[in-house]
């Protein structure tokens, strides 16, 4: 399903927020040599070359800036900046150096994203800088099984028999074994809801990524209940359990201790820090309202809301609507072998198109499909194997694409085109990342022109040639198509008879029971 089905067209003449009226400019900021960064720690200098990291983009030093440099955080940031300029290290460095500063060991950070995937890449991020200042993270997407989590992420007192302990040293307490968690929101909230031990009581830093997307779905209700369990009231104390939440929420167990501020044994601590960050940054306010913001700091790229990567090339491909598959197979033999995005405008579309293109004889290009339909295992071993260059095209929907960095995707092909800007800038966002060029080919209609031109004039886009694709190999093409069409019904009957046995099945094991 597309990312934006069911979305309401974005409202003319949303009141814009003061704050957002004068953001900081992150163009004016020229990149940085990690060595000259200021008060950076060297242990992560380290960390950064390791990663092949040796200077930092606009977005990471202006992020730096507003943190550990002169800023200090005084000001919650609002990080809105096109897909691969570097946002996961504009707020992973910064908080891995703030947190390699503090002594007590518990659950400091939380990153929430709104896939499993993305939630991977993220923690691997943080994975190569956090140990180099013995720091250590989480990670809670539901890959593995919860018990297999709670003990990754939860301490427990080793007791022995017979061993004495001094009780002034020693606690029964769980506590947590991670200082930064990485996590998907329905994750998060079966560990606030059930996990004995996990507590938000000490976090300092929230990071939101992907804001519009985890703004837009309500996710068992995470964020009010995270704001909420991080908030003191004005006298200091938290309220109680009865009072912070409705009674559906009896059972959690990380409500703060009442009598005490937000801290360690009474100790007042700074207030809850917050980035969030979107190429796509909505300025709704009763969205942003949500996330209970202290005196946001708006950082972006120009007086543009909507902005395409500087490398990019866009091209729209004129065809017949009946005959887009030959398009789409003429123009990804022309990119001979190049590694490609093929999007779709849902998981079924893409399940079909996959489906067809494998009844393509001598097609010479491998490709796979990639879909929310799949299990976890089955899509990430098909990244792997699209990072590695087993697999030089993937076929995706937009829901599982939002984020991701692949190294070296050269192209992005749009077999349906986007309703939304949103939708394009994140999907042609997947190329021509961190400096690099790429290409962003559309599939359309001589009729979808004139409403593709409009759109992409709300990024500041007012060209995007005419890529000509090769009418001799369309029409070399249309007798293996009309065989790969007459495959394709049979496996959708196939697959449709195989479905009913199954529910079949089902309803009369329900009946049985």
């Amino acid at each position: 399903m597309e990312e934006d089905k069911g979305l309401k067209k974005e409202k003319k003449n949303i009141p814009v927020l003061p704050w957002m009226r004068n953001p900081v400019d992150i163009t004016t900021f020229d990149q940085c040599s990690v060595v000259l960064l200021p008060f950076i720690d060297p242990r992560l200098v380290a960390a950064l070359k390791n990663m092949s990291i040796t200077s930092l983009f606009p977005v990471q030093l202006a992020v730096w800036q507003e943190t550990i440099g002169p800023g200090s955080f005084e000001r919650d940031l609002c990080i809105n900046s096109p897909t691969g300029s570097g946002k996961t290290i504009a707020y992973a460095l910064p908080i891995v150096q703030m947190l390699s500063t503090r002594a007590v060991k518990c659950l400091r950070a939380l990153v929430v994203l709104p896939t499993r995937d993305l939630a991977l890449q993220v923690k691997e991020v943080f994975s190569a800088l956090a140990p180099a200042v013995g720091l250590s993270v989480g990670l809670a997407v539901g890959q593995s099984s919860i018990s297999d989590e709670i003990s990754e992420l939860i301490k427990k007192p080793n007791v022995e028999y017979g061993i004495c302990y001094d009780p002034e040293e020693f606690s029964y307490e769980l506590q947590s074994a991670v200082g930064i968690l990485v996590a998907t929101p329905g994750r998060l909230m079966d560990h606030i809801n059930n996990t004995d031990g996990f507590t938000l009581e000490h976090l300092s830093y929230l990071v939101v990524d992907e804001t519009d997307r985890l703004l837009r779905e309500a996710y068992q209700s995470w964020l009010p209940t995270v704001i909420q369990l991080t908030s003191s009231s004005v006298d200091g104390n938290f309220p109680s359990s009865a009072d912070l939440l409705p009674c559906t929420y009896g059972s959690l167990k990380t409500i703060r201790r009442m009598g005490t501020e937000r801290g360690f044994k009474g100790k007042a601590y700074p207030r809850l820090a917050k980035m969030v960050l979107s190429a796509t940054l909505t300025q709704d306010p009763s969205k942003l309202a949500q996330l209970d913001l202290h005196h946001p700091l708006l950082l972006t790229t120009g007086e543009r809301r909507y902005k395409l990567p500087e490398e990019l090339k866009s091209f729209k491909v004129l065809c017949q609507s009946k005959l887009k598959p030959l398009y789409l197979v003429s123009l990804l033999q022309s990119l001979q072998g190049e590694k490609s995005i093929v999007f779709t405008s849902s998981v079924e579309s893409t399940h079909r198109l996959c489906t067809l293109l494998k009844f393509f004889d001598n097609l010479q290009i491998e490709f796979k499909e990639y879909s929310r339909l799949q299990r976890q295992s089955v899509r990430s071993k098909t990244l792997r194997a699209f990072r590695s260059g087993q697999v030089q095209v993937l076929i995706s929907s937009d829901a599982m694409t939002r984020g991701m960095d692949v190294e070296g995707v050269r192209n992005v092909i749009n077999y349906d085109m986007p309703a939304y800007i949103k939708t394009f800038i994140h999907r042609a966002g997947r190329t021509a990342r961190a400096g690099l060029s790429g290409c962003c080919f559309t599939l359309m209609h001589k009729d979808e022109v004139k409403r593709f031109k409009k759109m992409l004039q709300k990024a500041d886009c007012n060209s995007c040639p005419t890529y000509s694709a090769s009418s001799e190999v369309i029409e070399s093409l249309r007798s293996v198509y009309s065989s790969a069409l007459e495959k394709l019904r049979e496996n959708v009957e196939s697959e449709k008879f195989k479905k009913s046995k199954i529910r079949l099945k089902s309803s009369n094991v329900r009946k049985e029971k």
